[in-house]
Order: structure tokens, then C-alpha cells, then sequence
């Protein structure tokens, strides 16, 4: 569906009568869906009895669909086993590390190394290849749903020999698997690949290289799995584009990276987390994330919620406006697709309590009436699809790096990786200076401003490609607890931060994790963590009270290299973030108050879009590269072309 925003979401018509199906899909005509995903948690309907498929009324969804104009993202149904999977192949159902198995009764029922569960689940995903192949509602097909986000990792016997095989395949030998794992200490060393078993539950920590590589394993089963059933699919329907649900920046569990990388088009569905004090700037975290997992290109938002969701400990509605600014800031930043999660709310079953498109209540609603507004808006803004966001700064994000960093044997439990990366990137929100998500490895050279807030493990590829961008003319800002480890988890020696002690200019000697906040020269104040540096050829530019240095700068090349040795207050950390962004020559994209978010979509041929969303509750002006002024009422939005 070229030249046209994707808008819709999941629909679910086995939940309901036939009757109800002309029912909804007059409401979607009437409202401007033109995108749903079907077939998603309907394997037990299309294969009620092992061997029997039945798919005489899905194929009357998929013709009801084609005959209004409606286009399918089609899923193959593999992400929930029905029942008599579980029944007749129990050995395929997952362990948690307790050794407890996990039985039928939710969704995601399996174990990802199971060789049964994947020739069944390509045997349903080759039935939906072959009967649709050719159907005119067919636009994209949706593989699974939402990888992992219950069984990213089991313990079985089945997954211990497929860790054992994975293993083999990145370690030339034992040998060389015992020293990546440093199993000399607690008399850990292997003699056969035989005894080598997931990180279950111990008596005490666990190893961690161990538990670092058993991460990198089973986010690799996943995609593999996704992969199995894409390769099945192209195979059938070679010109139709496949793509699955990530969870970026909410789910950690699967290297989003890898997974990205086998997708024709990013997907990701992105969740309002209530607890959060401005859960809006976690939206545009998540969507800066999709759009960066896309290599900048547009992806498409496969779910979002029109109001509450089901499963948070207070699951809070959104107050008037608030979908319509939800749904552009992903626009905003890079999505050619709205999609939410449902079409109708359901009556029964664990998401009855989550929102949808039409509620409980019907039609004439609040939600349903902003679902046909935003529908018709969206309509006019056509000439948005296929345009970008260009970036001049990236943050560095690894997976590795946040699971190594998740052992439980570290030196605090307080500098939590996922948050420090987020919190970096909501001062360059708050600063009104888009960003992307980057890998260490990746090619930096597009960038003025590169950010590490929270790398504790770093490769000696991810080092050497920082050193380059900063001798190039880049600008870096590291954090403290950077570059520690290599990528199996052990300790560069010789002084902290081992991975970027000559590119800084500083060298650590020991950490002090901190029980409260101590105060900075400069009247900011670190929190959380603290470092016994010395500043070889950096110059210091900020110190705790006691002398040693908290913020440095080191020139490298043609460029700089600035450091931290605390975790900063957040208003400390914006004048630093300000700081470097001055230095670097990045600016924000206009000028607009506190709480409103400004981001540009440009096309190659010089048509552009500014996006200002108002999230306070007051009007706000906005003063435009080209001096204009424009005035953005209080929890609203306007787009601004060219």
C-alpha cells in the first residue's frame, strides 16, 4: 500500500458471531482502516484436531476484507499452540531455570529449541502460504507475534543440547570456551561439552560468561525460529514482504539488532507504562529505537493501545487527546504505519480489560469518535509516507552489554543500563535534539555527537570504532562503568575504563557506588556511582569536592572525547549533554517551550514535515528554523509542511 499511512489493527473475528464480521468492517470503511493483522491467535480454529485444517471461514474473513478495499498483514498463528500440542507433545513445553515446566493455559506454549514445535508450527505457516499465496488482500505477512515476550529463554534438556550445539559452532574448542568463561575460578572447568548445561538455578551466582552466551543463544533460537518460517514463506510467496512484531525498547530479552536485520520491514508494537512520571518521552525512546533498528528508514507501529492497557499494576486510561498525540509522535519519528491493539475489545479472556478500537460500549464513545478523527487525519497526510528523520547524534546500545550487565555480581544494582540510556536520551529530548540508536560496531560516520551512556561491555571492533569517529572530528560523551569488559565478559586490565583509557585521557582506579548523592564544584550533583580517576592528558573540567575529577574532556585527533565518572542529577546531566551538543554543532530543530516535542520528516527531494506536539497543559509558541511562529494549543499537535 504505497503512498498511503498503513491504519488499523488486530482483528479477531473468531472471538466473535459471523454476524458481527459486515459489522466491522462497515466501522473500519467508516473510520478510514485500511491495514488489519489477522489470523494472529487462530491456530487452534484453522488446526482444531492435529492434521485437520479448517480454513473455509478464514477464507471468508480474507474475501470480506478484499471486497472493502482492506489490505492483511497475515499472520501465521505459531506464537500460541493450541491445546492438543501441548497435550500429545509435553516434552515441548518450556522450563524456566527452576526446572519447573510451564504448562498450557496462556500463549507462547513451547520451547524455541524444540525440534516438534517447529515442524508443526511450519506446517500450519506452509498451509497459510499456500491457500493464500494469491489472495488480493494479502500485503504483508506477519510472522508469529511478539517473540519471546514469555519464553524468551527455557532450560530443558532439549534447549541444553541446542546450547551445547550452539556453543561448538562459536568456540573452536573447549579450551578456548573455558578461557572466554574464566572457568579456573570456583573450579568451573569443563573437561567434556557433555557437562556443560544452561545457567539453571545454583546455590550461587551463576557463571557469567555462562549466563552472558546462554542470553546470546536463546535470542538466537528466536530468530532462527522467525527465520524458518520466513524462508518457508518467501519460498511460496517470493514478492510479499515478511516482517514480525519487536518490542523494541520495552523487551530486552532478544537482540533486537540481529532480529532487525532478517526483517523486510521493522515492526514494533510500544506500550504507555503508566508508572513512568512522562511515559511520552519513553514513546519517542521506543520509536527513535525502530526507526534506528530500519537503518532511519520507515517502520511500521504494528501495536499501540487507544487507552488503557490490561496487564500494568494500575492499567490508566488516557484522557482526551492523548491517542491522537501518541500516534503522531510515531509518525513523527519515522513509522508509515498506525496499528493498534484491537479492533474490538473483547468480551472474555486474559485482554478483556484492554482498550481497543470500538469498546465495550460501542460506537459512540470517546475512544471510537478520536479513532475516526485520527482516521481522517491521517488520510491527509499521505504525502508523509516514505519520508525520514535525519539524526546528528546517536546513542550506543548492545544487548550483550545490558545482559552481561544484568549479572547480579556487580558493584551496584543501582546503575541499571536500559534506564541510564534512556535517561541520556530524554535530555536530548527535553533539549529538542533528535537522535538514533546506534550499535558500537555500526558506522558512525553520519554523526557530529556520539553518546555512550551505559556500555559496560564493549568489543575490541565496537573500542576501535569510537577512537575512529572521535579522530575523524567527532564528539563523544562516555559514562561511568564503560567499556569494563570485553564481549565474554572478562575485566580489561590495567585500569578502568579499560576499552577507552587513552581515547579519554583518564585512567580509573577503583570504583565507589554511592548511598547518597555527593556534591559536584560545579553545584551539580552525583548520584548512584563514583570513580577514583586520574586525568593523564584530559583537561578537567568539573570535580567532587575532594579534587578528583567527575567530568573530563580529552582531544583525540580532530575530535573529543569527554567522561563522566558519575552517574549526574538529571539537570547536571543536561548541561553537560548541552555542552557537548554546542561543542559538537548540534542544534535543535526549532525552537519551542518545555514539553513540546519537535521533530522533522524530510524527503530526498527537499518536501519536509515539522511535527510539534504540545504535552503540557498550557499553549505553546513555537519559533521555526525560518523564524516563523506558530502557536500549539495545549495537548494538541500541528504538522507544518516545508
Amino acid at each position: 500500500m504505497p503512498d498511503v499511512i498503513a491504519y488499523g489493527g488486530d482483528w479477531n473475528p473468531e472471538q466473535w458471531p459471523e454476524e458481527t464480521w459486515e459489522q466491522d468492517v462497515a466501522l473500519m470503511r467508516e473510520v478510514g482502516v485500511n491495514r488489519v493483522s489477522v489470523g494472529i491467535f487462530s491456530w487452534s480454529m484453522l488446526e482444531p484436531v492435529e492434521g485437520v485444517f479448517d480454513f473455509d471461514w478464514f477464507d471468508r474473513v480474507m474475501d470480506l476484507l478484499a471486497a472493502n478495499g482492506i489490505q492483511a498483514n497475515l499472520a501465521t498463528p505459531t506464537a500460541s499452540p493450541p491445546p492438543w500440542f501441548s497435550d500429545t507433545y509435553p516434552e515441548a513445553l518450556p522450563v524456566d531455570a527452576d526446572g519447573r515446566r510451564l504448562y498450557h493455559g496462556s500463549r507462547q506454549g513451547f520451547c524455541p529449541s524444540s525440534p516438534i514445535y517447529r515442524e508443526k508450527a511450519l506446517r500450519i505457516a506452509e498451509q497459510m502460504g499456500l491457500r493464500y499465496r494469491d489472495h488480493p488482500a494479502l500485503a504483508l505477512w506477519h510472522v508469529h507475534n511478539e517473540y519471546g515476550c514469555h519464553n524468551a529463554r527455557c532450560y530443558c534438556d532439549t534447549s541444553a543440547a541446542a546450547f551445547r550445539a550452539w556453543l561448538r559452532a562459536h568456540y573452536a574448542s573447549l579450551d578456548e570456551l573455558n578461557d572466554a568463561w574464566g572457568t579456573a575460578f570456583w573450579s568451573q572447568r569443563y573437561s567434556d561439552w557433555a557437562q556443560i548445561l544452561p545457567p539453571r538455578a545454583t546455590p550461587s551466582f551463576p557463571n557469567p560468561g555462562q549466563q552472558l552466551d546462554f542470553r546470546r543463544f536463546s535470542s538466537d533460537a528466536l530468530v532462527e525460529l522467525y527465520a524458518a518460517e520466513r524462508d518457508l514463506l518467501k519460498s511460496i510467496t517470493p514478492d510479499v514482504p515478511a516482517t514480525t512484531n519487536l518490542m523494541a525498547g520495552a523487551h530486552w530479552d532478544m537482540d533486537c539488532w540481529s532480529f532487525a536485520a532478517e526483517l523486510d520491514v521493522v515492526s514494533t508494537d510500544h506500550y504507555l507504562v503508566g508508572a513512568r512520571a512522562e511515559p511520552h518521552i519513553d514513546l519517542a525512546f521506543a520509536a527513535d529505537y525502530a526507526r534506528s533498528l530500519n537503518g532511519g528508514r520507515p517502520w511500521l507501529l504494528m501495536e499501540h493501545s487507544t487507552s488503557a492497557v490490561n496487564w500494568q499494576p494500575r492499567n490508566l486510561a488516557k484522557a482526551p487527546g492523548e491517542l491522537r498525540r501518541n500516534s503522531l509522535q510515531h509518525l513523527a519519528r519515522g513509522a508509515d504505519g498506525i496499528m493498534f491493539f484491537q479492533w474490538r475489545a473483547s468480551r472474555a479472556g486474559a485482554e478483556k480489560w484492554h482498550s481497543a478500537m470500538v469498546p465495550h460500549a460501542g460506537p459512540n464513545t470517546k475512544i471510537f469518535r478520536e479513532v475516526a478523527a485520527l482516521g481522517a487525519e491521517l488520510a491527509g497526510l499521505s504525502d508523509v509516507v516514505g519520508s525520514t528523520v535525519k539524526a546528528d547524534v546517536a546513542i550506543l546500545l548492545d544487548h550483550s552489554s545490558v545482559w552481561a550487565q544484568d549479572h547480579p555480581a556487580q558493584p551496584t544494582a543501582d546503575l541499571e543500563p536500559v534506564e541510564e540510556v534512556k535517561r541520556w536520551h530524554a535530555a536530548l529530548w527535553r533539549a529538542g535534539v533528535t537522535c538514533d540508536l546506534a550499535r558500537p560496531e555500526s558506522d558512525l560516520s553520519g554523526y557530529r555527537l556520539v553518546l555512550v551512556p551505559a556500555l559496560y561491555l564493549v568489543s575490541d571492533e565496537g573500542a576501535a570504532n569510537l577512537e575512529d569517529f572521535v579522530r575523524r572530528g567527532g564528539v563523544a560523551l562516555v559514562g561511568p562503568y564503560s567499556g569494563i569488559v570485553d564481549d565474554h565478559d572478562r575485566v580489561r586490565l590495567g585500569g578502568y575504563p579499560g576499552a577507552w583509557r587513552e581515547l579519554l585521557g583518564v585512567t580509573v582506579e577503583e570504583f565507589f557506588p554511592l548511598d547518597g548523592p555527593i556534591p559536584l564544584a560545579s553545584g551539580a550533583t552525583g548520584t548512584v556511582w563514583s570513580e577514583l580517576a586520574h586525568a593523564g592528558g584530559a583537561k578537567v573540567l568539573d570535580t567532587y569536592a575532594t579534587g578528583e575529577p567527575a567530568w573530563t574532556r580529552n582531544e583525540w585527533g580532530d575530535g573529543a572525547a569527554h567522561y563522566l565518572t558519575t552517574r549526574l542529577d538529571d539537570g547536571g546531566l543536561a548541561e553537560v549533554v548541552a555542552a557537548v551538543c554546542a561543542e559538537a554543532g548540534v542544534e535543535a530543530v526549532a525552537q519551542a517551550g518545555p514539553g513540546v516535542e519537535i521533530v522533522r520528516r524530510s524527503h530526498a527531494d527537499g518536501r519536509s514535515f515539522l511535527f510539534a506536539i504540545n504535552h503540557t497543559r498550557a499553549d505553546a509558541v513555537v519559533t521555526t528554523p525560518a523564524g516563523e511562529k506558530a502557536t500549539v494549543p495545549a495537548g494538541d499537535a500541528l504538522i507544518l509542511r516545508n
